[in-house]
């Protein structure tokens, strides 16, 4: 008797033991799976359970929480849903978060308010400036690197797939099936050839490498320019022969390909990729604190190909927040600043990003950018009673160019009575007809820019 009973409780221990074994298991090593699993819809619920914090722009709520009566007790609200989604995304409880929604998400998620560095008369005149243009607009405080517009056209309204059911269902699927992308946020996640508007890169860093010691010299530049080890000759859009040997001054307020395209490669392989990559290109680690996609500089070229790169074109890519920080940079005497979109959040705050160039250089680039605008390409970006500064570009678009051109415009702004940057913007604007190189640029883009400078300006 005494031999079964101990025999029970053996038995008895040994499956206490594993019920023990697997109940760890549970919750400890598959406990992530399961969490992580699309089926357990516990995060969820909880998730819902209580109305979620709101996206401040200024000091107004841009989104909300509306009780639902169901499982999930409140689904996600949005105000001006369209303008405001490039910056906020989305919260669905059926899709999951995006951009600030998901970078914020700790916060948001337990009730807490979080407030953006969006100005709202910046990024409405962006919105109304693309209009049904497709497109992208960034805007940056140059002093503090504060994003203070981010727009992407076509937009969507983040509340049509908040909640659930067959409504949520469809208008996800035909924002998916939309060929014209909706929700690809062209701001920050897109990149394209920056064109022309690239050779301010290039003329910073001609300055910068003491390729180019007077901006008002000669730059002993042929036009055409044929490509090094190439049958290939680089032309100009003009005609009138003004590029030929012309300063870098001329060259940057008429945009000349041949000047531009030969002063890369006499500054070398090297200094030209160590400037952009000061600029940010190459940077995979750019966050906003949303991630930005990597603007690219090919570090790896031949000369011919590097001719091109320098004009923006080749295999050089970049976003228009990319480019608004060439812009920035410029205008805040060389420092550029760490670009951010939330206020006092995630540690993105007022800090420097990188020193681009000295004082000296940046000054030399303010009047080249403040000619290209008073007497240049960028005519249509002046406004009364400040300085502006501004660089045109069109860039050539699809497989063998085929595509109508990119217009580019990029510029910063501040009033003639303060020498304290305000903004600086980058507009581009996707297939505008163009018949030659910049009239777009200045045609199409700079009206944009200079909308979005006047509202900042006020």
């Amino acid at each position: 008797m005494t031999a079964h009973a101990r025999h029970a409780a053996a038995f008895c221990l040994l499956l206490f033991t594993a019920l023990l074994v697997n109940a760890v298991r549970v919750q400890v090593l598959d406990a992530p799976a399961y969490n992580g699993n699309p089926a357990n819809r516990r995060p969820v619920i909880a998730r819902f359970d209580h109305p979620r914090g709101d996206i401040l722009v200024g000091s107004r709520a841009v989104t909300g929480s509306r009780a639902t009566g169901g499982q999930l007790k409140y689904v996600r609200t949005y105000t001006d849903g369209p303008l405001y989604a490039p910056v906020t995304g989305f919260a669905s409880q059926t899709y999951g978060a995006t951009l600030v929604e998901a970078a914020a998400d700790e916060a948001l998620a337990p009730g807490e308010d979080i407030t953006t560095t969006i100005d709202p008369a910046a990024q409405r005149a962006a919105y109304r400036g693309l209009g049904r243009k497709k497109g992208a607009v960034a805007a940056l405080d140059p002093a503090t690197g504060r994003i203070l517009a981010l727009v992407s056209t076509p937009s969507y309204d983040p509340g049509s797939f908040a909640g659930t059911g067959p409504d949520a269902t469809d208008a996800w699927a035909r924002l998916l099936d939309d060929p014209d992308e909706p929700m690809l946020n062209r701001a920050l996640r897109q990149t394209y050839p920056p064109g022309s508007a690239f050779k301010t890169v290039t003329a910073v860093a001609a300055l910068a490498s003491g390729t180019v010691t007077d901006v008002d010299e000669p730059t002993d530049s042929p036009d055409p320019y044929p490509l090094p080890g190439s049958t290939t000759r680089l032309t100009n859009e003009s005609t009138s022969g003004a590029c030929r040997d012309a300063s870098l001054r001329l060259a940057y307020q008429i945009s000349c390909n041949t000047v531009f395209g030969k002063l890369g490669v006499d500054t070398g392989l090297d200094a030209m990729a160590e400037t952009a990559e000061a600029f940010g290109f190459n940077d995979p680690a750019l966050r906003i604190p949303s991630r930005a996609a990597t603007s690219v500089f090919d570090p790896h070229m031949d000369r011919a190909q590097l001719a091109m790169s320098a004009i923006g074109q080749y295999n050089t890519a970049a976003t228009p927040l990319q480019m608004a920080m060439v812009a920035a940079a410029v205008a805040n005497g060389g420092a550029l600043m760490q670009p951010h979109i939330l206020d006092t959040y995630g540690g993105y705050g007022f800090s420097v990003y990188r020193q681009v160039m000295n004082p000296a250089v940046a000054v030399q680039m303010q009047q080249l950018m403040t000619a290209a605008v008073t007497d240049g390409t960028g005519r249509n970006a002046a406004i009364p009673h400040a300085v502006v500064g501004g660089k045109t570009g069109t860039a050539q678009n699809g497989e063998n160019n085929r595509g109508l051109p990119l217009a580019w415009f990029i510029s910063w702004a501040h009033p003639d009575r303060s020498p304290t940057p305000s903004v600086a913007v980058a507009v581009v604007v996707e297939d505008a007809a163009a018949d030659r190189a910049d009239i777009s640029g200045g045609g199409n883009a700079a009206p944009i820019a200079r909308a979005v400078m006047r509202a900042v300006l006020g």
